[in-house]
């Protein structure tokens, strides 16, 4: 009896846990190529901004097409870890990368491409600080 109580214990624990981790996602992003604030947490950019939508879709189809271990392309190793939320708005405002320059991305929609910039941005490194994850103020 007493084991079961610890487990449930834990398991309410966890739960909570796991709520506030979620809770602490960015809920908003500001994109400075539109000038717009993205509402990441509501609606279609909700979904859209997950591994299952369109962003993390399409960044695995055309940017892990070439980032991926151990590529013939010389192209770095990446994940939606490799950089934080605003240098993953940077990597997507300046498009100083390689592959931004070189037509790689023009595959992709303009849409498309700031749903992989959301994608990266909800799920970059850092995102699940709870002090600093509201980028719009």
């Amino acid at each position: 009896m007493r084991s079961l109580i610890i487990t449930c214990m834990c398991a309410v624990y966890t739960f909570f846990y796991l709520v506030q981790i979620g809770q602490a996602r960015p809920v908003k992003r500001y994109d400075e190529r539109t000038r717009m604030c993205r509402f990441l947490a509501d609606g279609r950019l909700d979904w859209e901004s997950e591994p299952w939508g369109t962003g993390g879709i399409k960044f695995r189809e055309v940017c892990k097409s070439c980032h991926h271990r151990n590529n013939n392309k010389g192209a770095t190793f990446i994940h939606a870890e490799s950089y934080t939320s605003k240098a993953w708005n940077s990597i997507f405002t300046k498009r100083r990368k390689k592959c931004a320059r070189d037509g790689s991305w023009n595959v992709l929609s303009e849409d498309e491409l700031q749903m992989v910039n959301d994608y990266l941005y909800r799920n970059g490194d850092w995102t699940y600080d709870p002090n600093s994850a509201d980028s719009c103020g």
